[in-house]
This record gives structure tokens, C-alpha cells and sequence, in this order.
């Protein structure tokens, strides 16, 4: 089943071309005449792909995760991204390059090459494993390094919800692994996002707006990606950011929700949240660039919110007994 592109998980492309050595007779790989011709692309030393091979994450990724052998792993995003996460996409945040690939080598000695980034920290040996033809981190330690790699509060709050939204990390489960790791650079930026983290959202804009909500807005926790029901059982809405003591709602809205029928969706959805009690407000787009512009929408639909007692509301958050087995077949 081809997965929607906002899904926290990705399949893997099934066009994949693995590099290949210099071959004398041309059988199983390039002579050394054909390889220095326009048909082949070099992928590092000795190793060649196709000129025309596609140019996707996981194709990086697999050409740099192909020189590593018996020692060393890819991590951080692209041992993420290997393993099913998304929104790891290896890009710069700042003008959208690729990244080089993150390879570490527990010690030992790789071949310099601008398209991978080499540390030789150390590595377990149970803190690696063969997936798909490369030798990839764990998730706990892949996403530790991309958390130390970037070095951003914020981002490494994103990074966390993207990794336990994909299935490949639980958040007590990261918790416990960076309690391990004392004498390690930024191990405390690993802690305070790790202790952040934990919200719930599906999606990196989601964990943003949440951000500004506790952080910048001073306002509390909210739930996240959390189902509300009316009084008779029916769904109401699964929101992106709930403060159910207000009964206030929060949801970004992506560049998608823009087409016709996706918005004529969104307004009877916010119409049908007022119906039953709860204050609406909207983030869209680059809104989240202006911290108090954001701020400012937060605070006004909260005043707004009528803090209504449990017992006073319309809606609610006890879930019914069909709603379990239907949201498992959805993967919810």
C-alpha cells in the first residue's frame, strides 16, 4: 500500500542501483574505458553506478552505506531514513542541499570523500546491523548522533516525535539509552529533548507549533494528534494540538489543505469543533517563522475558550468501544 506523503513512515524506492567495482570484462561492472565515459557515475573509490541512476535519499545513501564493511555504520538521518523514518530527508535546513552521509567508524580509519560526513566515535557492536545490503546504527543511536550532529533544541524535539511517529523508537526507550551515554558531547541537548518530548505529533510542523505553544506562548503541555468524540461516540475530529482544560484547538494547516475539496473539509471540520464547545486557531505555512505572530493567534483562542467543566461539555476524549479496532486498521 503506497503510503500518503505526510505518513511519518516511507517505503523504500524499489529502482535502487547498488555501486559496482571496475570489471575487465564489462560483465559485472564497468571496464576501466567505460567508467571513465558519460554512462557511469563514480560513487567513491573504485565503486561506479549508472549515469542515469536515480538521484533520491535512499540512492545516496546506499552508494556512501556500500564502502563500509566490517566495521562502521551509516548514522544519524540517513540511518533513519534507511529504516523507514520520513521525515529524515538529508537535506540542509537552510538553503535545502544534500547533506553529506553520516558514516561512523568506532575508530577506525575511512577514505575522506565530500559526500560522506566520518566520525570516528565509538560503536558497539550491538549498536549495529545489516538492513537491506548496508550496515546501518540502531535507531536509538542513529537518532542520538543526528540529535549531536545539529545541535538544535527544537529540531531535536522534531527529530524525536519523527522517530517514535515512525515506529522505530519509544520515547522511554530514548530516554534510557541517553541516560547511558554521561561523557558524551550534547549529551544534555539529548536530555532536555528527550524530557520534551513525548507529544505525540505526526508531522514536524505539528511538533513545531506545539513548541511555541509550551515554550514561547508559556501556555501548558497540550495533547496531541488526540481523537475527540461527541457525547453519543461519534468522532468529531482527531486535532493536532488539544489544551483540554480550555478546550482549545489548534491545527496547521500544510500547503495541501489549500485544494478545494481539502479545504471545503477543514472549514466543516473547525465548524463542527465549534459546535460542540471548543475554540479554533489556525497556523498556515511560513507562520511559524513569526514566533509572535503565532504567539498572539494561541493566546487570543485561548481567551476565547470557554473552560468548560467535564461535565458541561459536549465533546469528550473517552473513546468508545468501536473506535480501537477501527483506528488500529488505520494504523492510528
Amino acid at each position: 500500500m503506497d503510503l500518503h506523503h505526510w505518513d511519518p513512515r516511507c517505503g523504500r524506492p524499489d529502482d535502487l542501483i547498488a555501486p559496482v567495482a571496475l570489471d575487465a570484462t564489462g560483465e559485472r561492472g564497468p571496464t576501466r574505458h567505460q567508467a571513465a565515459g558519460s554512462r557511469w557515475r563514480q560513487t567513491s573509490s573504485g565503486r561506479y553506478v549508472p549515469a542515469d541512476a536515480p538521484e533520491h535519499v535512499e540512492q545516496r545513501i546506499l552508494e556512501q552505506g556500500s564502502r563500509v564493511r566490517s566495521y562502521g555504520a551509516v548514522t544519524a538521518w540517513a540511518a533513519l531514513r534507511w529504516q523507514g523514518a520520513r521525515f529524515f530527508e538529508g537535506r540542509a535546513r537552510l538553503d535545502g542541499g544534500p547533506l553529506p552521509v553520516p558514516i561512523v567508524t568506532g575508530g577506525h580509519d575511512l577514505r575522506p570523500d565530500p559526500r560522506v560526513a566520518i566520525s570516528k566515535a565509538q560503536l558497539a557492536p550491538d549498536e549495529r546491523d545489516l538492513v537491506h545490503g548496508i550496515w546501518v546504527t540502531c535507531p536509538p543511536r542513529a537518532l542520538f548522533d543526528e540529535l549531536r550532529r545539529h545541535g538544535e533544541l527544537r529540531q531535536a524535539v522534531v527529530d524525536i516525535e519523527m522517530a517514535v511517529a515512525a515506529g522505530l523508537v519509544t520515547v522511554n526507550g530514548f530516554r534510557a539509552y541517553v541516560a547511558q551515554r554521561n561523557a558524551w558531547p550534547r549529551v544534555g541537548l539529548a536530555r532536555h529533548a528527550s524530557a520534551a518530548a513525548g507529544l505525540g505529533c505526526r508531522s514536524p510542523q505539528e511538533v513545531r507549533m506545539a513548541l511555541v505553544w509550551m515554550w514561547d506562548a508559556g501556555l501548558p503541555r497540550p495533547r496531541c494528534n488526540v481523537p475527540v468524540f461527541d457525547r453519543q461516540g461519534r468522532l468529531i475530529a482527531i486535532v493536532d494540538l488539544l489544551d483540554p482544560v480550555a478546550g482549545c484547538v489548534g491545527e496547521y494547516q500544510g500547503a495541501d489543505h489549500k485544494d478545494g475539496q481539502r479545504h471545503r473539509q477543514d472549514v466543516a471540520r473547525e465548524q463542527s469543533l465549534r459546535d460542540h464547545g471548543l475554540e479554533c486557531f489556525e497556523v498556515v505555512g511560513g507562520d511559524l517563522a513569526d514566533r509572535d505572530l503565532t504567539v498572539a493567534r494561541m493566546l487570543a483562542a485561548r481567551r476565547r475558550s470557554r473552560f468548560a467543566p467535564a461535565e458541561g461539555r459536549a465533546w469528550t476524549l473517552d473513546t468508545p468501544p468501536w473506535w480501537a479496532p477501527w483506528a488500529a486498521g488505520r494504523g492510528l
